[in-house]
């Protein structure tokens, strides 16, 4: 079990890149836009550093629903290989089953 902390920090994390995506999207095209004068892409850049930096989408760590643990995590399932093997054993995920041959 991962600590309460960094659960939480990574939860808030989460909260504030949702929170800023719109107004960072906005200022990454501006930015990126070649066809507008290199000041005003400067002042998008400078605007976009002085975002948070928890507002990037980047610093979210994926982690399992379970336990927290932040390595050895599958997408399809959101959770740690750990969990998913011992759900798997006991036969609480439909059509997983062990491999024998």
């Amino acid at each position: 079990m991962a600590k309460k902390s960094s659960i939480e920090k990574n939860n808030r994390r989460a909260r504030m890149a949702k929170q800023f995506a719109a107004r960072r999207a906005k200022l990454k095209a501006i930015a990126q836009n070649k066809d507008l004068p290199m000041e005003e892409r400067f002042q998008a850049h400078l605007k976009l550093a002085e975002l948070p930096r928890n507002a990037s989408p980047v610093r979210h760590r994926n982690r399992c629903e379970i336990t927290g643990r932040a390595r050895g995590f599958y997408r399809k399932v959101k959770m740690s290989r750990i969990k998913l093997r011992e759900l798997a054993s006991t036969g609480k995920i439909p059509g997983m089953v062990k491999a024998s041959w």
